[in-house]
């Protein structure tokens, strides 16, 4: 019997991992098409927005062009195996930026942190696609491990660390991995703890990569220059069961984002992850148009809140905010 249990559980493993290995080769494919066909829709605007205006395109693009394109980073969306329509716009902006070129400046290469089992990430697709290098970090052995039991870490120069980030590490497992690889910068950043996100990116200085990707907690709304206060060994359900207590606001995250020399270019519809680009790469994003931050964090309606028995209670809207609105918050930018 015990034979029979292990070839049926050994049987059932391979017919899984060869559904799944399929699904992944349709998905991707699908993706590929997709991909094709935003790019099409881009260059059609730029050739609309060229004609109608007679300004040519370049780096001189003026603010005229811009005010005729009705481009949003939104609606070149698709997900792959990112949580939301991560992957269709981190593709969009690696295309448009020239950053799988030959010629880039930027190492074909990422850092994202925060990632699990790394089967639902922002960089997984990109991975894939583009065969990119790539140094993924979480806090829990188990996920790495299973990560590095995976497919894609031998076929790819992927390294996956066991690391609970803090802005007093950050630096040092970057740094490790970039002498690793002899690189000196990455392409893309990715950063997703569900804690003290903006002091871990605020640490950050041994990269600048062109793109970051980073979570924002919406219910603190669009107004507000707000954090949860910065402690080492920041948990979200420790620090509230419900855990909607993490993160940082909108306007915190965007102001940083600036001080580190990038501009806000969008968000994912489910306002979940702000996407910055390095000001140097500006020209070329000149024809994405942002909506009034009150709309991004409008757009969140997960219902991810926890009862103090760790089991969902599918709360919403305001009721939401009411549940963590005591909890202490830092200011991280007072106007003067």
């Amino acid at each position: 019997m015990k034979l029979i249990r292990t070839l049926k559980t050994k049987l059932k493993n391979a017919l899984t991992y060869n559904i799944e290995s399929k699904l992944d080769t349709f998905a991707m494919c699908n993706a590929k098409i997709i991909s094709h066909q935003h790019l099409e829709r881009y260059k059609q605007i730029i050739l609309h927005t060229s004609n109608t205006s007679n300004i040519p395109l370049g780096g001189g693009q003026s603010q005229a062009l811009v005010q005729l394109a009705q481009c949003d980073l939104q609606d070149f969306e698709f997900r792959v195996f990112s949580q939301n329509g991560e992957d269709g716009m981190i593709d969009f902006l690696v295309e448009i930026l020239g950053l799988d070129s030959s010629a880039c400046l930027y190492p074909h290469a990422f850092v994202e942190f925060g990632v699990q089992n790394y089967t639902e990430s922002n960089t997984r697709f990109l991975l894939k696609k583009r065969n990119w290098q790539g140094l993924v970090m979480d806090g829990s052995q188990e996920y790495i491990h299973f990560i590095q039991q995976d497919e894609i870490y031998w076929r790819h120069d992927l390294e996956a660390k066991c690391a609970f980030i803090t802005r007093e590490n950050i630096n040092t497992l970057i740094q490790q991995w970039l002498e690793s690889r002899k690189l000196e910068n990455v392409a893309l950043l990715s950063i997703d703890i569900d804690g003290v996100d903006y002091f871990v990116w605020e640490a950050i200085t041994c990269i600048t990569p062109a793109i970051v990707v980073i979570e924002f907690n919406a219910l603190f709304g669009d107004e507000k220059h707000i954090s949860v206060p910065y402690r080492e060994d920041f948990d979200r359900f420790k620090a509230h069961y419900s855990g909607l207590y993490f993160g940082a606001s909108i306007n915190a995250l965007i102001t940083l984002g600036k001080t580190k020399g990038y501009n806000f270019v969008g968000a994912d519809s489910s306002g979940t992850n702000l996407f910055f680009v390095h000001k140097s790469l500006e020209s070329k994003t000149a024809l994405l148009k942002t909506k009034p931050l009150k709309s991004y964090c409008n757009q969140h309606n997960a219902r991810q809140s926890r009862d103090t028995q760790g089991r969902l209670n599918f709360i919403s809207g305001e009721d939401r905010q009411r549940l963590i609105q005591n909890l202490p918050l830092y200011t991280t930018y007072k106007e003067s």
